[in-house]
């Protein structure tokens, strides 16, 4: 779900295996938006992964390379400590997490670090690492569609859930952790076969859950990302856009933002 937080603080807690691991071939959901002068590449990315995947495949890495600037959620900085201000277990973003309607945004992450780490998620290996670092090594210009001190103070005020109509179930309790430790794995595999609907779904549990968390994390910054989109199309070029995997699934998505301003996307991947 969202652009924030967890993949820092699984990179932390999950240190990468000496372990060979075998790699499978991934088909992650890539779209396009042209129009004579300007292409826009709008990948969907995982923000933290477990590195059996071979997800650079050429269609994508023939779109990046094709690109003359990288454009990520944010860029925050690097560093093996939290930065100031901030929760321990805030870092990278995320793309879609299951939002329960008993528990607050902070602590269903907080259980969501946890879970990550049994699947062997690292920051580290998250598409949105490796596409920032590889541009910053060809000298490609890296640039971020929020600041990150929007996306603090939007973490800092994030909406609480609704309360749940049966007693709440603390973040000790074996079901909670199991149903998340599920639901990491079933969408790390469904952005491997950019399996969209996988994501639907689950936006469609959190805007059941807590319609102000997914206005703020989803219809308002999407409709934002589509006009910035919509102002980059007037100038020449070839951009290379990357966010969470969640923001271009469901009928508030990035893609229908577009469509709504006129631009149509078509589906490379």
């Amino acid at each position: 779900m969202v652009n924030f937080l967890i993949a820092a603080a699984l990179a932390g807690a999950s240190p990468p295996s000496a372990t060979p691991v075998p790699v499978d071939i991934a088909e992650p959901a890539m779209f396009v938006v042209r129009d004579a002068d300007t292409t826009v590449y709008i990948f969907g990315t995982f923000h933290a992964l477990d590195g059996k995947s071979q997800w650079l495949n050429d269609r994508v890495k023939d779109a990046f390379e094709r690109s003359d600037e990288l454009v990520l959620e944010t860029l925050i900085p690097e560093g093996p400590k939290p930065l100031a201000g901030l929760p321990a277990t805030t870092g990278q973003p995320f793309s879609v997490l299951p939002v329960t309607s008993s528990a607050s945004f902070l602590a269903t992450t907080r259980m969501a670090i946890s879970a990550g780490r049994t699947q062997g998620m690292q920051a580290a290996n998250g598409a949105d690492m490796v596409l920032r670092h590889i541009a910053e090594d060809e000298g490609k210009p890296v640039e971020g569609l929020e600041s990150l001190q929007f996306q603090l103070d939007m973490f800092n005020h994030m909406p609480l859930a609704a309360p749940a109509a049966q007693p709440a179930t603390s973040a000790s309790d074996g079901a909670p952790m199991a149903t998340l430790s599920k639901s990491m794995a079933e969408m790390q595999s469904a952005w491997k076969h950019g399996d969209q609907a996988v994501f639907a779904r689950m936006l469609d549990q959190l805007h059941r859950s807590s319609p102000d968390t997914y206005r703020v994390m989803f219809t308002e910054r999407n409709a934002r990302w589509a006009d910035w989109i919509a102002t980059r199309m007037q100038t020449p070029g070839t951009v290379f856009i990357a966010v969470g995997a969640g923001h271009l699934a469901g009928t508030d998505s990035l893609l229908v933002r577009l469509a709504e301003r006129g631009i149509e996307s078509a589906r490379l991947n």
